[in-house]
């Protein structure tokens, strides 16, 4: 982890000393304070958990940090619109989260003290941010005069933005990673379970039991033969109320007017990359890169060969089959016309046996620089003339590589594909012989790669692309304006309804409830300001078209739902509809089933058989499932109900369907030895306390007072 992003004092020596120091700075003042004066007093508030504040400020300069990473670690591809909605989503629900469990934490008395930061950045163990830059690469021991040299030079960052480095990416982290440990310390040492319940337990886990049984499954009746009425879900709702809890929002519909192109714009495009076929066929290999360039290619030149089955064109097996110099095309790829130019065929090994040892000029997983390049190239040709010399290679990998995937391996890749590695790397192994040996630059540092052994060969293709992409032209997408603007301006549901059903149109309605914060609407990705617009709408109201993706998008608004009480029956319907199905079903077997039914008589009126189960020992008060029947909780409990035995139970409503039970005996296994009752204790302690773990933040959740303002800013 890079502390201090911006620092570029040149050599490695000033860069480690700087980061240790100005770390030491903020150790000796106090963590806790200085992460409060990060909050702008005058900043736009954007919500509230619990009355405590969510700021504009520190909410967009988290969304930059992790956009610009997340960019980074796609080789700085930009993330899209709809990426960085969800972006920002994320980060909101994670500032929600550090709220609400800070605040439980403080309440408890749990802190992250300057002294545990202080042995944590002087501990050699893997889990010290800084190890890389104040430990011995040839020990791991911390170099104690680094950082004697760090305190006694400076005690605090050189500038703002070091300090803020220094708070958002190692005070922050270590602090959420030693409370949350210390707060899941204490919900473990808060499980209790007593010696009564566990002996109670164990007796119940080493009881089995052998039954007769008839069970008559829900699908003995057509779905199509229960009918749900609106009545039947409002029942249902009102009786499991915190299932079906009414959140704010609104149900959207839509219509949807494409801007993609038309079969005239797509007509243009060949006929334009058709004109072109002939002086690309022409071309000398060096202007082809000008003239890919000159005439707009969305696929650029590139010189080097690729394997079959690493090309992505479409027309892959036709276009190599084709002789140097010919052209093929055009035909249809991802979005555009293509003309493909063999430039050459190359054989090359299938495979490659290497080892390397990178010098690493930047982290892989943030791009942050960790070593200034000449640094790196001095001490990749220094590692590469000790090699020449008779030096260990697999010596030097465990004391300078910083390729953590090879390092325990002797900085061996033992099978290499054409194409798996950067292309600098793949270059030097798949075109040296076995044996060679060299230093190679790429965007991660400097290799010292040897060649070790390469095997089979098959051919591989340089290809030159000339691609024209098939856009929409302005009268394509005036045409989709006007049509959208004719729908608009129709204000009546009713009559809107007409239009669309008259003109061949198609009205999407959402299937889930829309929410305040919310960017996506059905299949729309980026729909915020149709969002917003919806929020500030009544009932009935027709939108104005929104420009969203490829498409004009004229709204409506269905229903408008404020926060509070239940829902109502076309809301609850999708999720209340098959636990009421199956209510009714149940009903009607039971009603058929007449009173006091017997194994005999239930099999016979649904044509069903009488089974037996248990004679294996495998049914068990813990076991769950049952040989089968499956996991039905209410079958396995009335099983061992003493109630039950050596009787036929009433009718079992399960969850798959009705049952009837009859329990012919109740076994018991041996008792348990001293060593198998302490590892059941044990067992049973670790998922109590792993129940506790898994719901302890949502039931914090829960209680929590969240206010939500982003809406009211434009977010």
């Amino acid at each position: 982890m890079q502390i201090i992003q911006g620092i570029r004092e040149k050599g490695a020596a000033i860069v480690i000393t700087v980061i240790a120091l100005s770390l030491i700075g903020f150790i000796l003042m106090d963590a806790k304070s200085g992460s409060n004066n990060m909050a702008n007093s005058r900043s736009t508030t954007l919500g509230k958990v619990n009355g405590s504040a969510i700021e504009k400020e520190e909410y967009e300069k988290r969304v930059q940090q992790q956009q610009a990473q997340q960019e980074q670690q796609q080789q700085g591809t930009k993330l899209s619109t709809g990426q960085v909605n969800q972006l920002r989503a994320q980060v909101w629900d994670q500032m929600v989260s550090e709220k609400i469990f800070f605040a439980e934490a403080d309440k408890l008395g749990i802190d992250f003290t300057n002294k545990e930061l202080s042995a944590i950045i002087s501990s050699p163990d893997q889990s010290n941010p800084l190890l890389r830059e104040i430990a011995d690469p040839a020990t791991g021991k911390i170099d104690q005069a680094k950082l004697t040299e760090a305190f006694s030079s400076i005690r605090k960052p050189k500038t703002a933005e070091q300090k803020e480095m220094i708070e958002s990416q190692l005070i922050e982290p270590q602090a959420l990673t030693s409370i949350s440990q210390k707060y899941i310390g204490l919900l473990n040492a808060g499980t209790y379970y007593p010696g009564w319940m566990a002996e109670k337990d164990s007796k119940e886990a080493k009881a089995f039991a052998n039954i007769s049984y008839v069970a008559i499954p829900y699908t003995v009746i057509n779905d199509s033969a229960v009918k749900i009425s609106d009545d039947d879900i409002d029942k249902y709702v009102q009786k499991h109320k915190t299932q079906f809890k009414q959140d704010a929002g609104r149900m959207i519909s839509y219509i949807s007017f494409s801007q993609l192109p038309s079969p005239t714009d797509s007509a243009k495009t060949k006929q334009i990359i058709d004109g072109l076929k002939n002086d690309f066929a022409t071309q000398p290999e060096s202007n082809v890169k000008a003239f890919v360039a000159r005439n707009g290619s969305v696929v650029p030149y590139d010189t080097s060969f690729v394997k079959k089955d690493n090309l992505r064109s479409r027309a892959s097996d036709t276009i190599t089959r084709l002789p140097v110099g010919t052209v093929y095309g055009p035909y249809v790829d991802n979005g555009s016309y293509v003309l493909a130019k063999i430039m050459g065929i190359r054989s090359f090994p299938d495979t490659v046996k290497a080892r390397h040892i990178l010098i690493g000029t930047s982290d892989p997983q943030t791009g942050q620089p960790t070593m200034d390049d000449s640094t790196a190239k001095k001490r990749a040709d220094s590692i590469n003339t000790a090699l020449n010399n008779g030096a260990s290679f697999a010596a030097l990998v465990a004391q300078y590589s910083s390729d953590q995937g090879s390092k325990d391996k002797g900085g061996e890749y033992p099978t290499i594909t054409y194409g798996q590695m950067v292309p600098e790397f793949n270059d030097f192994v798949f075109t040296k012989s076995p044996g060679s040996r060299g230093v190679v630059k790429t965007r991660f540092g400097y290799h010292i790669i040897e060649v070790e052994s390469q095997k089979g060969s098959s051919p591989a293709y340089k290809i030159a692309y000339l691609a024209k992409e098939i856009l929409a032209s302005g009268e394509t997408i005036n045409a989709a304006s006007n049509e959208s603007l004719k729908a608009a301006a129709i204000k009546d549901v009713k009559k809107l309804d007409e239009y669309i059903q008259k003109n061949g149109l198609k009205k999407i309605a959402t299937s889930n409830l829309v929410k305040e914060s919310d960017y996506q609407v059905g299949q729309l990705q980026d729909a915020r300001q149709l969002v917003r617009w919806a929020f500030d709408a009544k009932k009935g109201d027709v939108s104005e078209p929104y420009n969203i993706n490829d498409q004009f998008v004229v709204a409506i608004v269905d229903k408008v739902y404020d926060k509070g009480g239940v829902q109502d029956a076309q809301t609850a319907r999708p999720m209340a509809e098959a636990a009421i199905r199956e209510e009714k079903k149940a009903d009607e077997i039971l009603k058929k089933l007449g009173s006091s039914p017997t194994l005999e008589s239930a099999a016979t009126v649904y044509n069903q058989q009488v089974l037996t189960a248990g004679a294996d020992s495998s049914i068990t008060f813990d076991a769950g499932i049952i040989n089968g029947i499956g996991r039905e909780p209410k079958v396995t409990g009335s099983i061992f109900n003493k109630d039950n035995q050596n009787k036929v139970t009433a009718p079992i409503v399960g969850k798959t369907g009705v049952y009837l039970i009859k329990v012919n005996s109740i076994g018991t296994k041996t008792a348990d030895t001293p060593e198998a009752a302490a590892a059941f204790y044990k067992q049973r302690i670790t998922a109590y306390r792993s129940q506790a773990v898994g719901n302890w933040f949502q039931a914090l959740k829960d209680q929590a007072t969240i206010k939500d303002k982003r809406s009211e800013g434009n977010y």
